[in-house]
Order: C-alpha cells, then sequence, then structure tokens
C-alpha cells in the first residue's frame, strides 16, 4: 500500500493511536507512520513465528489475541504469555526479544501492522519517546515473566492458578442490554490456562469449580468472573 487513500491512512491512523508505544505522538507523525507500515487482518490460527520459520519481524498488535507457547519434546504445550490488542511482539533481536525456541499464535483473528528490522530502527529507536514506551512494555512483560516463573518454583497448583487469575483479569467490555459491572474477568478456556500453569485441563477445571465454590469466582460461558480479589490474592500468597 505505497498510494494510500485518505480513508485508509485515516483507518490505519485510528488503528495506530490505540497502539500504547504510540501514545506520546500527534495526529500527523502517527499518520506518518500509517503510511509506511503495512497492515494485515489473519484468522484465528495463524502462526506468526516458530522454531522452524524464524523471521526478524516486529507485530503491532492493533486488534485480537496471540499467545506465545513453547513445546516440550513429548508435544506438552507451555503457554508463557497471552497479549492483548494494542501492544507488539515478534523476533527482534535488535530490542532484545529472542523468542527463537517460541512459537506465536492467534487466538483470534487479528490486525496487525508489520515492522521490519530497518523499519523499527529507522521509524521507532529513533524516536526517544517510542524508544522509552517500548523499554517499559518489555520490561513490564519481563517483570510478569518473572513472577509466573517464581510462581511454578514455590507455589501449589491452586495458588498459582489464583495468582494468574489476578494477572489476566481485565475490566469487563461494555455488553448491549447489560448493566455494566466493576467485577474483572478472563476470557480464556480453561484448556488455555492449563497450558499456563503447567496442568492437565481437567486438573484446571476441578480446581476452578472449587474456586466457585469457595465464592470467589464466577464460571460463565467461556468466561471466568472474578468475585473475590482480595480471596484470591490471599490464596495466591499462601504460606
Amino acid at each position: 500500500m505505497n498510494d494510500l487513500s485518505p480513508e485508509i491512512i485515516q483507518y490505519k491512523v485510528h488503528y495506530l493511536r490505540t497502539i500504547d508505544i504510540f501514545c506520546d505522538l500527534d495526529p500527523s507523525e502517527i499518520e506518518l507512520l500509517g503510511r509506511q507500515t503495512p497492515m494485515q487482518r489473519v484468522p484465528a490460527g495463524t502462526v506468526f513465528f516458530s522454531p522452524e520459520q524464524r523471521a526478524e519481524v516486529l507485530f503491532l498488535l492493533k486488534e485480537g489475541r496471540v499467545r506465545i507457547y513453547r513445546l516440550s519434546p513429548d508435544g506438552k504445550v507451555l503457554t508463557t504469555a497471552i497479549l492483548e490488542e494494542r501492544t507488539i511482539f515478534g523476533e527482534m533481536t535488535l530490542l532484545g526479544q529472542q523468542l527463537h525456541s517460541h512459537y506465536a499464535e492467534a487466538l483470534t483473528p487479528c490486525l496487525l501492522c508489520l515492522m521490519s528490522r530497518d523499519d523499527v530502527k529507522r521509524l521507532l529507536l529513533s524516536d526517544p519517546r517510542i524508544a522509552t514506551r517500548i523499554v517499559e512494555i518489555l520490561g513490564q512483560r519481563l517483570v510478569s515473566a518473572e513472577q509466573r516463573l517464581s510462581d511454578f518454583v514455590f507455589k501449589n497448583l491452586p495458588q498459582r492458578l489464583a495468582s494468574l487469575l489476578l494477572q489476566l483479569s481485565q475490566a469487563p467490555k461494555p455488553r448491549l442490554f447489560r448493566p455494566s459491572s466493576a467485577q474483572r474477568e478472563i476470557s480464556l478456556t480453561h484448556e488455555a490456562l492449563a497450558e499456563m500453569v503447567g496442568a492437565y485441563r481437567e486438573t484446571v477445571t476441578k480446581i476452578l469449580n472449587e474456586l466457585r465454590g469457595q465464592g470467589l469466582i464466577e464460571l460463565r460461558r467461556g468466561r471466568i468472573i472474578l468475585l473475590d480479589e482480595d480471596g484470591l490474592r490471599r490464596l495466591s500468597e499462601q504460606v
């Protein structure tokens, strides 16, 4: 897309404006980025990179959800991160993102911008405002990874699951004809949660039912509602 219509430019600018690393830019600067970054829609199940398919590409996730995971020699899946919209990911040694042993897969249909190594150097790292935001995002991701590693070592499975629910929870999305709620929620399958805590799906389902019985969560179709965050926190921090 080199000769883009004003409508397409505005469409891209709208999405770029929502990505965290561009929050300090003014509209004209974001429009310039929109003219230089290709945008692509992909279906759920798309694999962006794998140990067999490595490429120095940075993805700007505008819509959708992506999981980063590893496979053991016997095929067991360990999900290391679930990425929501408005963030970045990719195999990019320039940013310290060395994920050559990982897979990245679209959990839902996604809308993305793609940047090469040269694009990152020219358009992102040359601007200290964007570079600072990138450092913040990758730093937060490292803290989250270290927390989950610590949970694996020091916590039992119910504690790990409670801690994960707190980490993943988000404010509920508005729904038509339903009253708003302050309770936070997670939209992930039991299987996806199991892959993040290193357990079987059946075991995670059993623990979730126990948490529901204790009044800590509510289970709905495709969603987990956190009813008692303080109770989950106490469980996750039990000695």
